[in-house]
């Protein structure tokens, strides 16, 4: 892409002057739109060091409203930030609808540097590449317009900007180490560039690269590039996204009505069991600290199956410093105004640290599918875009473990009417689980579809038979010290 690049004609200075007055005043409306529309936007500028990023988004945003946008400069990634996946600060950081987000520098930026600095191997750069494809094609599909543009000045005018900025004490600091290294091996970080853009040039986020020589044409071609991609995107907003094939080998599951729930364990063995598998726990949890190996822990299933119970006798083992549990809710306006997996990305853990969902992402594909609170075509995308996520941690190193709690209705329903009658207990039903009852059968085909589409062999899921609580106590301790001794040997 930019090995072979080709420049723009430049028009006259005064037609430049001109066509920049029309397209700032367009932006004005513009934002507007994206506000009514609801449609989020980011930003991202690329591009060598002192090429002008930063003063092309002073630009950009001069005539826009500042409680519509935000601007962002990832910089080099924390001690904080490099415990947790690589996506994990740019999915974090994504706007809301209607909102804009301007990048100074991001994912490229990150790649770029580690692989001239030969901290990533060609086997990670694959990896990342791979990553960075599906985040920006479930953004996109997801109803966001990503624009990508890379700003583009060749070594002598790099050299001559780096040494204006280093006259002047006031903007000496702007210049870094590494960009004094880029100029001086501008071949190679031209080839590196050129690799990471070639590989990231999507249909639905295609590279501009932006003749950046000419600060005032440089500011019209992007201005010009974002009004053509808005507009364009605006028209496309009702237009259904493809259903993508899972390219993921998946573990069998059966069907919820083929489980037998029928095992039982005296509570004596109870004792025995949880006694023993708890010393266990422990004696993991501090391995998994110790070689920094995260672990995320997924809850699903009935209404009073008794996942709150199964999640105690885990935590009990654990030391209460590095784990955390997240009670999922509905989303709140800002996360519904957001990727559906924002919110689960953000409560993500440390590396070394244990996240345990008690409902997850899967609401997509039950709750929100049943009720009707997303489209078909959302949820139906869902399925391999859960898949991609829990790729995305299992590449990271993460222990994924996945429980469905199963019982059946007539045990359910003996459950809610302890609840009601046992005043400690009538917190937990609402109104709204009689309602979900009321619809056990839609319920159970939806599940039935996700464990089938979402066991795969990295994330398989696990079914405890919860009748008998003690029994689904016990083989949730078994199966998550199994995985975790597999990890760790």
């Amino acid at each position: 892409m930019l090995t072979d690049w080709v420049k723009m004609k430049m028009p006259e200075e005064e037609e430049i002057k001109e066509r920049i007055k029309k397209a700032q005043d367009a932006m004005e409306s513009r934002q507007l739109a994206l506000k009514e529309h609801g449609l989020p936007v980011i930003v991202l500028l690329e591009g060598w060091g002192a090429a002008g990023k930063g003063s092309m988004i002073g630009k950009l945003i001069r005539n826009l409203d500042p409680r519509f946008f935000k601007v962002l400069t990832p910089g080099a990634p924390s001690e904080e930030e490099k415990r947790r996946p690589f996506l994990y600060r740019y999915f974090t950081g994504i706007p809301q609808q209607g909102k804009i987000l301007f990048m100074d520098g991001g994912w490229i930026e990150q790649v770029t540097r580690e692989m001239l600095q030969e901290e990533l191997p060609d086997q990670d750069y694959r990896q990342r590449i791979q990553s960075i494809r599906v985040f920006e094609r479930q953004l996109s599909d997801n109803g966001y317009l990503l624009i990508k543009c890379f700003l583009q000045v060749d070594k002598k005018e790099q050299k001559k900007r780096l040494s204006e900025l280093q006259e002047d004490k006031d903007t000496s600091w702007r210049v870094r180490e590494f960009d004094l290294w880029q100029n001086k091996h501008y071949d190679r970080c031209l080839e590196a560039y050129d690799r990471c853009l070639r590989d990231t040039d999507l249909d639905c986020a295609p590279w501009y690269i932006i003749d950046a020589e000419q600060r005032k044409w440089a500011e019209l071609q992007l201005l010009e590039t974002l009004l053509g991609r808005i507009d364009t995107a605006l028209k496309n907003q009702e237009i259904a996204v493809p259903i993508r094939q899972n390219p993921f080998p998946l573990k069998e599951v059966p069907k919820l009505s083929e489980i037998r729930l029928d095992q039982e364990l005296s509570r004596e063995d109870y004792k025995k069991e949880l006694d023993k598998y708890q010393k266990e726990l422990s004696e993991l949890h501090n391995r998994l600290y110790r070689k920094k190996v995260p672990v995320v822990i997924v809850y699903e299933g009935w209404d009073a199956a008794g996942k709150g119970g199964n999640i105690k006798r885990l935590t009990e083992a654990l030391d209460p410093r590095g784990y955390e549990v997240h009670p999922i809710a509905s989303p709140e306006p800002h996360e519904k105004a957001r990727h559906y997996l924002w919110r689960f990305w953000k409560r993500l853990p440390k590396t070394g640290h244990v996240a345990i969902f008690d409902r997850s992402w899967y609401g997509r594909v039950m709750v929100e599918r049943v009720e009707g609170f997303c489209s078909e075509n959302e949820w139906q995308r869902a399925f391999h875009e859960m898949n991609e996520f829990e790729k995305e941690l299992d590449d990271w190193g993460a222990v994924i473990i996945k429980f469905w709690v199963q019982i059946d209705k007539d045990t359910q329903l003996e459950r809610f009417r302890e609840r009601e009658e046992t005043p400690e207990k009538r917190w937990k039903i609402t109104e709204e689980d009689w309602r979900n009852r009321e619809k056990w059968d839609s319920y159970e085909t939806a599940v039935n579809e996700m464990l089938e589409k979402t066991s795969t062999e990295f994330a398989p899921w696990h079914i405890l038979e919860s009748d008998n609580k003690y029994y689904a106590r016990i083989k949730a301790l078994r199966i998550v010290t199994g995985a975790l001794k597999k990890k760790l040997d």
